[in-house]
């Protein structure tokens, strides 16, 4: 935490045409995670949750963790439980940086046959949305989250047990968000899942650089849920080798900025966009929005 406050001054009283390098930074963070040696490609997104992580636990303020309340809750109505398991939550993890980055996800399941509806609220730092069309050359922002949030056939192998016929069922599972953070980290899965990735999708992902409105992803239709873009980390190149970029949206001026190695270099707006887009910022909008 203080190498990247010493990064973070570094940036903000330097000099207009003064480039600022992170490898202190970098050279600080190898020695708790080893596996960010070397110039081998990483994965930003994992980089990014590595970093959240670090930053947050150097700062709990919770410094002696209760045990896990293992009270049940399902006699609670909706609200108060996602209230409840928010506050439960709080009670081991609470630093600026959940201020800013954490939201919660509501996760309901639906019995085929008695109707039952479980749900689940569980804290998310980011959200890995699914390409949706990959056979198509351009998909926007929202069918990602649609395809997200869809409901989902739990059927087979997959059958939960429900709660309340207390056997498999066949269940029709969805999320939804039920709190929205101030700030929204949206990962574009672009890499096949396993161990080994074999493949890149390389689909043109439109997103609004502002006003993305995710009231209808809502679990209880909040009137606050529309974001600005303010940064994206690009990545250009294959899953066996490839060089990673971020624009960045400056909050005195309203510029736009491309970061790449040493060099940083004003851009237009309308580049922004692109097939690279790996990882998007937003900022939760309103009266005490920074933008």
């Amino acid at each position: 935490m203080e190498e990247f406050a010493r990064l973070l001054q570094a940036m903000w009283t330097s000099s207009v045409n003064e480039v600022v390098s992170p490898m202190e930074f970098k050279s600080q963070i190898q020695r708790y995670a080893p596996r960010f040696m070397g110039y081998n490609q990483q994965d930003a997104q994992e980089f990014l949750r590595f970093l959240l992580d670090g930053l947050h636990n150097e700062v709990n303020r919770v410094t002696v963790k209760p045990k896990p309340n293992t009270q049940d809750l399902d006699h609670l109505l909706d609200t108060e439980k996602s209230r409840q398991m928010w506050k439960r939550y709080l009670e081991r993890e609470d630093s600026r940086i959940v201020e800013l980055f954490v939201g919660q996800l509501k996760s309901s399941l639906t019995c085929s046959e008695c109707g039952y509806c479980s749900t689940v609220y569980d804290p998310f730092w980011d959200l890995s949305l699914p390409i949706a069309k990959k056979s198509v050359s351009e998909v926007s922002l929202m069918d990602c989250i649609r395809l997200f949030t869809k409901e989902d056939v739990l059927d087979g192998d997959e059958k939960p047990t429900c709660c309340r016929c207390k056997v498999r069922r066949k269940c029709i599972k969805k999320f939804t968000i039920q709190k929205f953070p101030k700030i929204l980290v949206l990962h574009l899965k672009r890499f096949s899942e396993g161990r080994i990735r074999s493949s890149k999708l390389s689909t043109f992902v439109n997103f609004p650089l502002r006003d993305l409105d995710l009231r209808e992803f809502s679990s209880e239709h909040s009137t606050q849920a529309t974001y600005n873009l303010y940064a994206v980390s690009n990545h250009s190149g294959t899953t066996m080798g490839g060089h990673y970029t971020a624009y960045c949206k400056n909050t005195n001026n309203g510029e736009w900025y491309t970061f790449n190695d040493s060099r940083v270099t004003a851009m237009s707006s309308s580049q922004v966009r692109s097939s690279d887009a790996y990882v998007l910022f937003y900022e939760l909008s309103g009266p005490s929005s920074r933008m």
